[in-house]
């Protein structure tokens, strides 16, 4: 063993040692990448940060010292906004709508790239191509055809017709995410299904769907990111204020006259708003993070 490291040319490992020190170029880029970051990341925590102080804050205080600490900390504003401004009820309505659109477009669009992955069929290109022309079709343009279908099978203003709003527009993106995934799943694996006598449905729901999982937690993130942040569709296809999401009822709270606005229940409405958001970021971020890193790996 001695005699083969002895007899190694310095000649032929100098290069590898070379290419593992960092040039100037490097550090110079590295060193503006990490202040880059740095600095979008303080335009994004403060911003937060100053909300999260005011939710404590009377109106008072907001408006004659914004930028100062609450002289008392006052948790009243969490039960004004989630009650007299009824954003209990909005945040109810939301987690209903988004909770219900989610199930089905996950479930819709496995289905659909499932197929569109491993079968062959007439039309099968054209059904993806179709589904890939959703994705550039602008949100805007389908709001009065939407609204006028809605009314006609009596969907308009209801929180049902606002999921199967919800479903539409975000299948082609499940669909598209989620193709990639089944296309790399090894053929041998449903071979070995069918020969055990397993059925399309059991193979499907027990054996690939469990194996695409990094690409559905990914795509259940994005899609729950959209639906909840989602104000276009929600303000045009749902005018009951009884059924009024979380971000139509922000718009509704913001838009009250003058100053006579409670701002410390508003600044509690938008932590509210943004907490979920939050929660299922922490929680998932480690799932996200695989879940990319493993789609690009196959």
């Amino acid at each position: 063993m001695t005699a083969t490291i002895d007899r190694v040319d310095p000649r032929i490992a100098a290069p590898t040692t070379g290419r593992g020190r960092l040039t100037p170029g490097d550090a110079v880029a590295g060193v503006l990448s990490h202040l880059v970051m740095i600095l979008w990341t303080v335009i994004i925590v403060l911003p937060f940060l100053w909300v999260l102080m005011s939710s404590f804050k009377t109106t008072k205080e907001i408006l004659h010292s914004p930028f100062a600490l609450p002289a008392q900390w006052k948790f009243d504003n969490y039960a004004n906004a989630w009650t007299t401004s009824g954003v209990g009820s909005y945040f109810a309505n939301t987690l209903i709508v988004v909770g219900s659109a989610l199930v089905l477009v996950m479930l819709l669009g496995a289905m659909c790239a499932y197929v569109l992955a491993r079968f062959r069929f007439i039309g099968n290109r054209a059904i993806y191509y179709l589904m890939l022309a959703g994705l550039t079709f602008p949100i805007f343009l389908a709001i009065v055809p939407l609204f006028f279908v809605l009314r006609s099978i009596g969907l308009l203003g209801t929180l049902p017709g606002l999921i199967l709003t919800y479903v539409a527009f975000a299948l082609p993106f499940t669909v598209f995410f989620l193709h990639s995934f089944f296309r790399a799943l090894p053929d041998e694996i449903y071979e070995a299904a069918q020969i055990d006598g397993a059925s399309e449905w059991r193979t499907f729901f027990q054996v690939m769907l469990p194996m695409a999982r990094p690409g559905m937690a990914t795509v259940a993130i994005f899609n729950f990111l959209g639906l909840w942040n989602q104000f276009l569709l929600p303000v045009a296809l749902n005018p009951d204020q009884n059924n009024y999401v979380l971000t139509q009822g922000m718009a509704s709270f913001a838009s009250q006259a003058g100053y006579s606005v409670d701002f410390g229940a508003l600044m509690a409405a938008v932590v509210i708003t943004v907490a979920p958001v939050l929660v299922v970021y922490v929680i998932f971020q480690r799932q996200l993070q695989g879940s990319v890193s493993q789609g690009t790996m196959k």
